[in-house]
């Protein structure tokens, strides 16, 4: 070998190992997230989850999600993939594969690869809440579907394992809000019904009609206080129980609808309301008045998470408040109530962290 193919081939030798050593560096980073022993999100953990292999993942405000193997944290943001830092809701598909509901688009993590699946895959059928492979294969085919918000526009994404379909909101009639079809929750209820809340009201799809419950259809005005809804749960006795920021709690029972924060006694006037410009909570709501979330524990309790107020819990007969979980925390706030595989009611919190009811208690868990 001469001297000059002798030294052109080590620096193609060279050049190969430094690109390889680039790629290997750049894989490690998207698959091998920072690991912690601790918690170290510090803004509010806004959804709780617990997959098929007993993991725990945590969606936060503005951090992230994280995943909890029982032994350490293990953190994923946009530098990952995550379409933004903000994760709304967390689900599992029947594959395993771990999926992310964000403001700025739907992602999934098959323990290896982070995608981003609004920005990247253009598979959305327009408009058809019942399409025909619905019809040929029936509701039953997709009731293992899951459900997205669709940041700002006016619907809903419903992946069915194969396709992440769009879904367009009929327009609401007597609709009062500014951002009239932003989704606040999911619930899945009897007969393969999955409700939907939005600001303006709420949307209940069987695969065969898609009912719409809003301020015209309960006969709400201005007066009596109009939907601003935060929070749906349809419990294991097929009651809906609807959360509002401002009016209570909306419960639905057959045909028959109150407003069980009112007959609880627990709703104030929303002209005495009052902000606490330190706090940013509304000093003036010592009731069940701003419900963020809404759950059932094993032994159908209902519970709900204010904004002002903290945990609620419904026996059937009694209402009972836990205003403080935690004297530490900076507020309050419930952001949302999830029932594990060992059926422990846990709490995220605005103030941070996630704690746990032991029956007389809060024990903070995360």
């Amino acid at each position: 070998m001469n001297t000059v193919y002798r030294l052109s081939y080590l620096m193609v030798v060279t050049l190969l190992s430094l690109a390889c050593a680039e790629q290997k560096t750049a894989e490690e980073k998207i698959n091998s997230p920072v690991l912690t022993d601790t918690l170290r999100f510090t803004s509010a953990i806004v959804s709780v989850f617990q997959d098929s292999q007993g993991h725990y993942w945590l969606g936060s405000q503005r951090e992230g999600v994280c995943r909890f193997d029982g032994k350490s944290f293990q953190y994923f943001t946009t530098d990952e993939g995550l379409p933004d830092n903000q994760v709304f809701a967390i689900q599992e598909d029947r594959h395993g594969i771990i999926w992310f509901d964000t403001p700025k688009g739907v992602a999934s993590y098959d323990g290896q690869t982070i995608t981003k699946h609004t920005e990247r895959n253009n598979q959305f059928s327009q408009n058809h809440w019942l399409d025909t492979a619905d019809r040929q294969a029936g509701w039953p085919r997709t009731e293992m579907a899951l459900w997205f918000g669709a940041g700002t526009k006016e619907g809903v994404y419903r992946y069915d394992g194969q396709n992440l379909a769009y879904l367009a909101f009929p327009n609401p009639k007597g609709s009062h809000t500014g951002n009239l079809y932003a989704v606040t929750g999911f619930s899945k209820g009897k007969n393969n019904r999955q409700w939907i809340s939005t600001y303006a009201g709420v949307f209940g799809y069987d695969g065969h009609e898609l009912i719409v419950i809003n301020d015209e259809t309960l006969g709400l005005t201005e007066a009596s206080g109009q939907l601003h809804v935060r929070s749906i749960f349809e419990d294991s006795r097929g009651r809906l129980w609807i959360g509002n920021n401002g009016i209570g709690v909306m419960l639905k029972e057959g045909e028959s609808v109150i407003n069980f924060s009112r007959e609880q006694g627990k709703l104030v006037p929303m002209d005495a309301f009052r902000e606490n410009t330190a706090t940013g909570q509304f000093s003036k709501n010592t009731g069940l008045q701003s419900v963020f979330a809404i759950a059932e524990d094993r032994d159908g309790n209902i519970w709900f998470g204010d904004r002002d107020t903290g945990a609620w819990q419904y026996d059937g007969h009694t209402l009972t408040n836990y205003s403080t979980i935690d004297k530490h925390l900076r507020s309050p706030m419930v952001c949302d109530i999830y029932k594990d595989h060992n059926h422990r009611m846990l709490f995220g919190m605005a103030g941070g962290g996630v704690y746990q009811f032991n029956g007389q208690s809060f024990e903070k868990v995360f």
